[in-house]
């Protein structure tokens, strides 16, 4: 199961490793935490942006070879300009909910599917979105609830990232480097290395199935940029996913979300 907080999350974070699992025979299951109706878009936010969204993320699913797509159901939180949490958020937004009872909804679904692996977001929520901390908190919990017993923290190498948004900014200079440099994980402590290069293309035609996340507000969209560099490029960059698994032993590296080496 992949547990992500909006629609494109998924294709961003661990579509490589979706389409892996989905094509080695195992059951694919992806929960959303909200329909992610306040994401920038041409759009406005509100019930329709959602319903487009949601219809995004099936065709996502469609092309990554899943079983199930579930909603559950909670507001997008939004997003402040400083990168914090929103003021003007709805009342059942997902940064406010009970993680006990969020957590125990998430658990349900766990047990039905009798999930082996759940992705979560590392405590930091990647790059701080609230709603992704929140993913962590309900996920981790939830896992626990469950007794799922393998729980990854769906990451990014940051020394990686840094290159390639480098690169990247060479054809699209609009790309904030800097804002990538403390974001998500540190090499060295991430202990699952994907290759997922097999996968690339479904993980290109799943982020293109986002396409209200490709265009809208003042400046050059990530997720539009990503769908503009060049299929070999875009293969090298995006070839890779990387999770966390706490609790093994520093220096840990595998090579399959189930431990291969």
């Amino acid at each position: 199961m992949f547990f992500h907080a909006h629609p494109d999350d998924e294709a961003l974070l661990t579509a490589g490793t979706m389409a892996m699992l989905a094509d080695e025979g195992h059951r694919v299951v992806l929960v959303v935490a909200t329909a992610g109706e306040r994401g920038l878009a041409e759009l406005p936010h509100g019930e329709e942006l959602g319903k487009a969204r949601m219809d995004e993320l099936r065709s996502s699913a469609a092309a990554l070879g899943c079983a199930r797509v579930v909603q559950l159901g909670y507001g997008d939180s939004g997003l402040a300009i400083d990168g914090g949490v929103a003021d003007d958020r709805a009342d059942n937004a997902f940064i406010d909910v009970d993680i006990e009872e969020a957590a125990q909804r998430l658990a349900a679904i766990l047990k039905e599917e009798t999930a082996d692996l759940v992705t979560i977001y590392d405590p930091s929520g990647g790059y701080g979105h609230p709603d992704h901390v929140q993913v962590y908190r309900v996920g981790s919990r939830a896992a626990e609830i469950a007794g799922t017993p393998i729980v990854l923290e769906a990451t990014v190498n940051r020394d990686w990232l840094v290159k390639g948004v480098r690169l990247a900014a060479r054809f699209y200079p609009a790309l904030d480097v800097r804002s990538f440099e403390r974001a998500y994980s540190a090499g060295e402590t991430i202990t699952h290395r994907v290759n997922v290069r097999r996968h690339t293309r479904a993980k290109r035609t799943a982020m293109a199935a986002h396409a209200t996340q490709a265009s809208g507000g003042n400046g050059d969209r990530t997720l539009g940029a990503m769908l503009r560099i060049p299929a070999p490029i875009y293969r090298y960059v995006f070839g890779t996913e990387w999770f966390v698994q706490r609790g093994l032993p520093p220096g840990t590296r595998l090579r399959h979300p189930f431990g291969n080496p």
